[in-house]
């Protein structure tokens, strides 16, 4: 990964080589309750709606035997469906793939909890850039207690899940570098009997960590205090080890639209490199709001601790010098 420092902008970790290949993204709609206008975010649950999957039927279903069709769960009918729209795809010009990202939040951190208390206004102005106050630290937010409730929350559902709907367990696991989603991730998935939780080894990935800059909750530690409390975690390959964060500006504070070429530098990368299709991603407010911008989402709020799964459509348009 380079990094091209800029004088007159914040310093990214979103620089891509010259030959790096291009995409587009879409969201492949229909699927997903989240996808419905309907839904409505701040009433969503994750668990008791089976992670959001519409109960539907699909041109695949016609691949499995009549007599045991009504014995599969709508998971495993989709699971089919995503990997047979993937066969298909293999054949098409331009390439294109598909993947299913299960977009998890963090569960709540004393940053959150502060920032209720003081309200959002002196939040922005003053504590979001303090380290913390006589009660709590937010720098590099750790969970609070009710955060790690909500990570086994998402351990439970995620066993429930795997157990009683069949659900495709991820092939991969993407996890930002800012301590509350590196202990979200954990709690949610580590030693849970899946292929990659057998020692937990999610990849730790810059580009996905939140908004850059201003607020200490955002800066990140060093990459030799993530690696002695996460031994088992995988760094990015030019992950920094500089000290103190190379990306945090105290002075500035990255915009929207540059966390989003940001965040579809992750995307691009991920649909470069993983071929696996099932893949979660544990990262922040932010991050999974750019990530719905990205591929045509509809805006939809992820409360902490929540999940939102989609359908993505990657297709790639060749290669261009100029930067994603």
């Amino acid at each position: 990964m380079t990094v091209i420092p800029e004088t007159d902008s914040i310093i990214t970790p979103d620089s891509k080589p010259e030959s790096e290949p291009r995409f587009t993204f879409t969201t492949v709609p229909g699927y997903f309750l989240p996808d419905l206008e309907e839904t409505d975010p701040g009433k969503f649950d994750y668990d008791s709606t089976n992670f959001g999957l519409i109960d539907r039927t699909y041109p695949s279903d016609k691949d499995f035997d009549p007599i045991t069709l009504p014995q599969t769960t709508q998971w495993e009918r989709f699971e089919h469906h995503v990997r047979k729209l993937n066969a298909d795809a293999k054949v098409s010009s331009p390439p294109v793939s598909y993947k299913v990202l299960f977009l998890a939040r963090h569960g709540e951190g004393y940053h959150n909890v502060a920032e209720r208390y003081y309200g959002r206004e002196a939040w922005d102005s003053y504590w979001s850039l303090q380290p913390g106050n006589d009660k709590w630290t937010w720098f590099d937010a750790k969970l609070t207690p009710t955060g790690t409730d909500q990570a086994l929350t998402a351990r439970k559902a995620w066993k429930k899940h795997l157990e009683t709907n069949r659900i495709p367990a991820p092939e991969s696991y993407y996890v930002s570098p800012l301590m509350r989603c590196l202990q979200t991730a954990r709690l949610t998935f580590e030693g849970i009997g899946v292929a990659g939780t057998k020692p937990f080894t999610p990849v730790v990935k810059e580009n996905i960590r939140e908004t850059l800059g201003m607020h200490t909750c955002d800066a990140r530690s060093p990459k030799s205090v993530i690696e002695a409390a996460y031994p088992t975690y995988v760094f990015e390959e030019g992950f920094s080890d500089a000290d103190p964060d190379p990306f945090f500006d105290p002075a500035r504070r990255e915009s929207n639209s540059e966390r989003n070429a940001r965040v579809r530098g992750a995307l691009v990368d991920i649909f470069s490199r993983d071929e696996n299709v099932f893949v979660s991603v544990t990262v922040h407010s932010g991050v999974i709001t750019s990530f719905l911008e990205v591929i045509g989402h509809r805006p939809f709020q992820v409360m902490t601790g929540g999940v939102v799964a989609v359908l993505v459509k990657g297709e790639r348009i060749g290669v261009d010098k100029a930067i994603l």
